[in-house]
């Protein structure tokens, strides 16, 4: 099945240092791809991991650290990408953060750093990446939403996080639209309760349990489930789809 064969790609991964993004530009590599990842400087060590099992698997690979929410970080990423690994042809930005407040509480600087993160990371990083595949008239570009942009969480005290991934839903169509007719594809993954680092921790334990019983597949997805939707995504499989959420969620939004 060579559509999905992405030997000859070359992906940019933000939030490549740990939990999804970590395994995605793993999994963009085991399909074929090379791989420049990114994340910020107190994530080197989880980035030269993830550097080291892509090349171990013959694939070439870079860290670059820097901040999604500095423009100049991510101009200067994409560059160096295309200097040293190819033309950059696969965006795949899942840096993002999340925490919880209680709205009529919340810091507003709480609530500015999530969007900035989540939102005005994305959108960089998007930017950045089509300035080089533009007039190349050829990309894809996956952004990592969440199924908390379509549902509110019961029991989570996150209108930040919700209302962030919204946007990160509605930027992708708006640019899958603004760039259909120039070669880039748009679309975005929302994963649902997924075991990430942050919800394997002993302290959250019962709440998991909260989220393996709401999920109508009985448990939490593990990061391997988001690796075939994002090589779908990336590839010739799925050239006629622009403007998509895919949701990976076990069936959770359908409750």
């Amino acid at each position: 099945m060579d559509l999905f064969d992405l030997s000859g790609e070359v992906a940019l991964v933000t939030g490549a240092g740990s939990g999804i993004g970590q395994r995605l530009a793993i999994g963009l590599a085991q399909a074929g791809a090379d791989i420049a990842c990114f994340d910020l400087p107190q994530q080197e060590a989880g980035m030269e991991e993830t550097v080291a099992k892509i090349r171990a698997l013959g694939r070439r690979a870079i860290t670059q650290a820097g901040d999604v929410t500095q423009a100049d970080d991510l101009h200067r990423a994409v560059a160096r990408t295309e200097q040293e690994v190819g033309a950059l042809t696969i965006g795949v930005n899942a840096a993002g953060i999340a925490n919880a407040a209680p709205a009529e509480d919340m810091e507003f600087a709480q609530w500015r750093k999530v969007h900035a993160v989540n939102v005005d990371g994305v959108f960089l990083s998007c930017q950045a990446q089509a300035r080089v595949m533009l007039p190349r008239r050829k990309g894809a570009i996956i952004n990592i939403a969440s199924m908390s942009g379509s549902i509110v969480n019961r029991g989570l005290l996150q209108a930040h996080y919700n209302s962030s991934k919204a946007a990160v839903m509605h930027l992708s169509k708006s640019l899958a639209m603004e760039w259909s007719d120039r070669g880039i594809r748009v679309n975005s993954i929302s994963p649902g309760y997924t075991a990430t680092p942050m919800n394997l921790r002993p302290e959250v334990a019962e709440q998991v349990k909260i989220f393996e019983r709401d999920t109508p597949l009985g448990r939490m997805a593990t990061v391997d489930e988001l690796v075939g939707p994002a090589v779908f995504l990336s590839s010739r499989a799925a050239s006629f789809c622009t403007g998509v959420d895919l949701i990976v969620d076990g069936g959770f939004v359908c409750w």
